[in-house]
């Protein structure tokens, strides 16, 4: 019988007045029991810098414990700030240290990301934060390489995401590098959010006019899913939405931040990785069914995207499914 393997333990820091909403999608993506979805859970750790912590609207966290508890966590993840101009306090730097040394994954969600910058974790690293606080995080850390444009970060063990929605796309990365993409689609499924946002997606995405036709790119989109395994060209996706290529364009930089091509290659890769996952099929087979052509596109596209190649993803994941009941 195989050994069930231990729980993932995530450590969500608490800050007094802290947004509720940073704080709640951790809790939530991490902390809900899900046995049929993900076994062993996760197990999440309130951990407060200030004893008798509550967050912003007076929401109290009486069973909180403190940052010493950090050092039992594999995920450490610092949510937003109620102030970035007030520093993070010493022993939550000094914990934030100690949690890159042992090799923990280190999280800052919004402006989160100043913790770590504080701690030196993002000293000449690729990082994010929201929008709104970008130019006060590169100006107090100079040594920060801030992106303001991209949704979340990913270097090595330390993360970093854009504001409020934002933080419910790094959980979910983060859920999907422990357990894959069909256990992520099912988690997305469920709270009623989109599965993959990519990290390079733009933040700064505006709402659309609604169309009183309905969704201008949901029926291209749909038919680009059930065809990737065929080549497909700009062209083929401006005769499906009935518009220039021009148009197109314009509208998948609306719409999601991103152009067509690197819209279609995300979609590859969540197809490969899904036939990865749950298929005996050779990776010459996943990579013609999922549209690379050949195996040497995909491991290129796995390498730039998941920084892993198709062979070393399929051999994770089927040893993480073995260890689910």
């Amino acid at each position: 019988m195989h050994k069930e393997s231990a729980a993932h333990r995530v450590g969500v820091v608490i800050m007094p007045d802290a947004p509720l909403f940073e704080v709640a999608v951790p809790c939530e993506i991490f902390g809900a029991r899900r046995p049929d979805l993900i076994s062993p859970a996760y197990e999440v750790l309130l951990c407060a810098t200030v004893p008798d912590a509550s967050v912003a609207s007076g929401f109290l966290a009486p069973q909180a414990g403190s940052l010493a508890d950090l050092a039992t966590a594999d995920t450490v993840i610092v949510p937003a700030f109620a102030d970035v101009d007030e520093p993070p306090s010493p022993d939550l730097v000094d914990a934030l240290r100690a949690a890159d040394e042992r090799g923990a994954r280190v999280v800052g969600l919004c402006s989160g990301a100043f913790a770590l910058a504080e701690a030196g974790l993002l000293d000449r690293r690729r990082a994010t934060t929201h929008w709104m606080y970008a130019d006060r995080l590169k100006r107090r850390y100079p040594l920060v390489d801030v992106d303001p444009a991209v949704l979340y970060t990913a270097e090595g063990n330390i993360f970093t995401s854009a504001g409020t929605a934002a933080a419910i796309d790094l959980c979910l990365e983060l859920v999907r590098r422990d357990h894959g993409a069909a256990v992520v689609n099912e988690l997305a499924r469920r709270l009623v959010v989109p599965p993959h946002r990519a990290a390079d997606q733009a933040q700064f995405v505006p709402v659309p006019v609604p169309d009183p036709n309905g969704s201008r790119l949901g029926p291209t989109l749909e038919w680009a899913r059930g065809n990737l395994q065929e080549r497909i060209t700009l062209a083929d996706l401006a005769r499906q939405a009935r518009v220039s290529r021009r148009t197109l364009i314009r509208r998948f930089q609306s719409e999601h931040g991103l152009t067509p091509s690197r819209w279609l290659i995300a979609e590859r890769v969540r197809r490969a990785q899904q036939l990865l996952e749950s298929t005996e099929l050779s990776i010459e087979q996943v990579a013609s069914r999922s549209g690379f052509g050949t195996a040497t596109s995909m491991r290129q596209a796995f390498a730039q995207h998941l920084h892993t190649s198709p062979g070393a993803y399929r051999e994770t994941f089927r040893h993480a499914g073995t260890t689910a009941s």
